[in-house]
């Protein structure tokens, strides 16, 4: 959790709050430390920014979530498109 929270210039507290907040849930090693994947850093920083820009840790937290689901819902949209232009393509006769 130190190294993370050094990487991103921030403490310590303000991983654990952001674990509190269900925003990150950390996997833990065998002696029980938190190990963060590059997703979460990612998402921890973006916390980080709003919280900086004077958006409240909860409201943050909200806002990634939000974002992130619309990241995901633009990607299965994009897919679907995709798969259904793939079936109305004619195709040349055999």
């Amino acid at each position: 959790m130190g190294r993370a929270a050094e990487m991103l210039g921030v403490t310590p507290a303000f991983l654990r709050s952001l674990d509190t907040a269900r925003l990150i849930v950390p996997q833990r090693s065998s002696g029980g430390h938190r190990r963060y994947s590059r997703y979460q850093l990612r998402l921890a920083q973006r916390a980080r920014d709003l919280v900086d820009e004077g958006t409240a840790l909860e409201a943050a937290c909200r806002i990634i979530i939000l974002e992130d689901q619309l990241a995901e819902a633009q990607r299965l949209n994009a897919r679907l498109r995709q798969d259904r232009s793939a079936r109305e393509t004619p195709r040349p006769p055999d």
